[in-house]
């Protein structure tokens, strides 16, 4: 079964309308929605993955969880979802949730969405993190000024648009 992606107007609110994942012909004002979960354990330090070289996009990068809600699911499933598919980790339950979204829009590419960003606290270690080979070439547990080198080298994603979440 194909996925599908629910169709957002420029307000953020569902048109009851969906689209095939990754199909680029949104209009200007049409959004699809992601989400970011960003996990940070309580010494400070926050879990980041590299992205595996066969990526089409941005292939070796470092960056956190995250990815497309699928139509019909809501924006703290999607994040739950995609945090446990790439690390294995279950964040229902955990302190932190939603910080805050940002908007990118890309007109006429027909690739505009919403960002939702997460941050939840965990006490974790190496023994708990389980991830997705086919997506993710490793993992390290990252302080601010790691992630900050990473950003400045052009090699962590959204870094620009999420910052404030490692402060």
């Amino acid at each position: 079964m194909e996925e599908r992606w629910d169709i957002y107007d420029k307000n953020k609110q569902p048109t009851g309308r969906t689209m095939k994942r990754n199909n680029w012909t949104l209009k200007d004002d049409e959004y699809h929605l992601t989400v970011l979960g960003v996990i940070r354990r309580p010494d400070g330090k926050f879990l980041i993955t590299k992205r595996v070289m066969t990526k089409a996009w941005a292939p070796g990068w470092w960056e956190v969880s995250g990815g497309a809600a699928q139509a019909g699911e809501t924006s703290y499933d999607a994040v739950l979802r995609e945090v446990k598919e790439e690390t294995g980790l279950d964040v229902k339950g955990a302190e932190g949730g939603y910080m805050f979204t940002y908007k990118r829009e890309n007109p006429g590419e027909g690739d505009n969405y919403f960002v939702d960003v997460y941050r939840f606290t965990l006490d974790i270690d190496d023994s708990d993190v389980n991830f997705q080979e086919a997506e993710i070439d490793g993992y390290m547990f990252a302080t601010t000024d790691e992630i900050k080198a990473f950003a400045e080298e052009g090699i962590f994603l959204h870094y620009d648009s999420i910052k404030k979440v490692f402060e």
